[in-house]
């Protein structure tokens, strides 16, 4: 039975659902294969515009598969790192997609599903949505670039209270502390309205965009930005819509 699944919304607007809501869609192996298969095929559909992530039932996504990943305390470090480096991937496959991408935290969004929700670009909180990296209080340390993306998101000094107490953000302090945009009555519903709007966008300039926002993001170099930026801003220079513009100032 699959555990993730595709849709077209229309307009450019793409769907993903994690579809094991008896297990509150805590990832194991077969989800994350899936996600990465899917993240794939959204890279590869020419008529893409915008992904929304999203959890069926009442978690977004409640955690690694524990007994999958740690059940087994004989394995060396070695063979543990290089199981990790493989199950990161289905997080980063969703960080790496080069078109905008919008989390709607429908619930508990622990762990794995935390990284899962920091990974894309915008998230939409529900009203019963959590945000736990809780991985000091089971006496393991984060994982999953989730220190990167607490840091970035939160800053260190709330990253570092965060990741150490280990207590779960609700939904409004995750929108206080920046963590969400906002809180929905229906997520789903709220994020694919802005995933409308962001699929208005000409596809070209949307993804520059948000490259340029990753440049800033990962280097913090302004020189960087800007060499990105010029080049950018020359090939939209040619833009119908920009065009438009200037004819009404000539």
């Amino acid at each position: 039975m699959s555990k993730v699944r595709l849709t077209d919304s229309g307009d450019g607007v793409r769907l993903l659902t994690l579809t094991d809501p008896d297990r509150r869609n805590a990832m194991g192996a077969e989800m994350g294969s899936e996600l990465i298969a899917a993240c794939d095929r959204v890279r590869e559909d020419s008529r893409a515009r915008v992904l929304v992530v999203t959890g069926q039932g009442r978690a977004f996504c409640a955690g690694a598969d524990l007994p999958a990943l740690f059940g087994d305390p004989d394995r060396s470090v070695t063979d543990t790192h290089r199981h990790l480096q493989q199950y990161y991937q289905a997080f980063f496959s969703v960080l790496a997609l080069p078109l905008p991408t919008i989390a709607a935290v429908n619930g508990p969004a622990v762990g794995a599903g935390l990284n899962l929700a920091l990974a894309c670009d915008v998230r939409i909180a529900g009203a019963t949505a959590t945000f736990g990296a809780t991985f000091a209080k089971i006496g393991l340390h984060p994982g999953g670039g989730c220190t990167w993306f607490l840091v970035r998101a939160l800053g260190a000094s709330r990253a570092l209270q965060t990741l150490l107490l280990g207590d779960s953000l609700d939904a409004a302090r995750a929108v206080e502390w920046g963590l969400a945009e906002g809180v929905a009555d229906d997520p789903v519903v709220d994020a694919l309205g802005m995933a409308e709007r962001f699929a208005a966008v000409a596809p070209e300039l949307a993804r520059h965009i948000k490259a340029s926002v990753g440049i800033a993001v990962r280097t913090g170099d302004l020189d960087a930005v800007v060499e990105y930026e010029s080049w950018a801003q020359a090939a939209s220079a040619s833009s119908p819509v920009l065009q438009g513009w200037v004819a009404k100032f000539r």
